[in-house]
This record gives C-alpha cells, structure tokens and sequence, in this order.
C-alpha cells in the first residue's frame, strides 16, 4: 500500500497555484541544463591535449548538476507542502499520533527493524549506509544496493550483533567510480508521539524525542 495514500487529502492534493510553478521549475531547469551542456562542451573543445581532463571529472561535473536539479524540485514540492499545510490545523493532524512519519530525522530502534527510504545521488554506482547512535558514534556501516527502493535496517551491528534499544540516525554516502558524491540523511519512519502549534506552525514530536515540522514528513503509514 502507497503510505502517501494514508495522508490527508489537504496534504496531498497539489492546488494549480503550485501546478504552475512547477512548470516554471522545469522550464528554468531546462535552460540551465542547456547552459551546463554548452560550459562542458567549451571545457572539452579547449582542454589541453596533453593534460586532458579525466571522464571521472566529467562524470562528477554531471552529478552535481543533476544534484542541484533535484534539489530545485524539492525545495518546489516542499514550498507546496507548506501552502497547504499552512491551509491546516491541530484538528486536521490529530490523528496523527500514533502513526509512523517518514522523515530525515533520528528515529527510535525498539528491536523491530525500521524502515528506509533511500534517495542516491544521480551517477551514484555504490552506496553506503552509515548508522549513528544518539551520541553520534558509527555503530554499522554496509553496503547498499543502488536503489530508491525502502530497505530494512535489521539492528544489527557488522558483525551481526543486535544493538541496544535506542534513537539511532541514518546517513547514506553516494559515490561514483571511487569518488565521493553526496552524504545526506536517510528518510525513516518514526512513531508520532504528539502534534503542537507553535504560532501557527505545526510540529510533531516523534518518539525519539525529535521535533520535527509537520511540512518536514514525506509519507505517513500505520504503525506496524
């Protein structure tokens, strides 16, 4: 089951206001990329024969690029979240408690493995999860496959050991032909403990004891 199906439909119904701004994204994106291909064309046409500039570079170049891309449409969904969040009250997210958020954001590990959702860097062909402690310790660190599917965290260290109950934090390190690429936080699910207003912004407060902006969460589901 889709978990944004579990979502409000105030959350998930996007208004033609923000339809149309994200047109405008695509077409600003679109001439920005047809600018970056002509810089990168001009880069090789003028390098040096002898000196020439590496494909790894080249490849590096791309990722970047397409990391800004996808960082632009983000920052466009999220600002559309929050128009519509804005539209919403305690009463509309009350139900929320109770139900798990998907976050970038330290959840509670209680011996039932915690759910995450991935998001590479584009180029990206190796992935490497990163776990935290609460005091910001390295407690595991695997391989990933290359993916945006959800994975399971077991709770188990690398030598296959459970870890102790606690808040543990997700990062995934993205690289390409040995170089690195991005580090950015894993989204995970976590359990809504309580909903606040805070001056007209919504927050929830996860059971890890993180407080987190109701705009900040991707899917909700039920606790499983």
């Amino acid at each position: 089951m889709d978990p944004v199906q579990n979502m409000p439909a105030a959350l998930t119904a996007p208004p033609a206001q923000y339809l149309d701004s994200s047109e405008g994204t695509d077409a600003m994106i679109a001439s920005d990329f047809e600018t970056f291909l002509v810089m990168l064309t001009a880069q090789m046409e003028n390098q040096d024969p002898l000196n020439p500039i590496e494909s790894t570079d080249y490849a590096v170049q791309l990722a970047t690029f397409a990391n800004v891309e996808q960082q632009v449409q983000t920052n466009e969904l999220l600002k559309g979240m929050g128009t519509q969040l804005g539209l919403m009250g305690m009463s509309d997210i009350a139900d929320w408690v109770g139900k798990e958020a998907r976050v970038a954001a330290p959840v509670t590990f209680d011996g039932d493995p915690i759910t995450l959702s991935p998001k590479p860097a584009s180029a990206a062909d190796e992935l490497i999860l990163v776990v935290k402690d609460a005091d910001g310790g390295i407690v595991d660190s695997k391989a990933l496959p290359v993916s945006t599917e959800p994975v399971e965290w077991d709770g188990l260290d690398q030598y296959g050991d459970p870890l102790p109950h606690g808040v543990y934090s997700f990062e995934l390190t993205s690289r390409s032909n040995g170089l690195h690429l991005s580090t950015d936080p894993i989204e995970a699910y976590g359990r809504i403990v309580e909903t606040q207003n805070d001056g007209g912004n919504l927050w929830l407060v996860l059971e890890s004891g993180e407080k987190v902006q109701a705009d900040a969460i991707t899917a909700l589901r039920e606790a499983v």
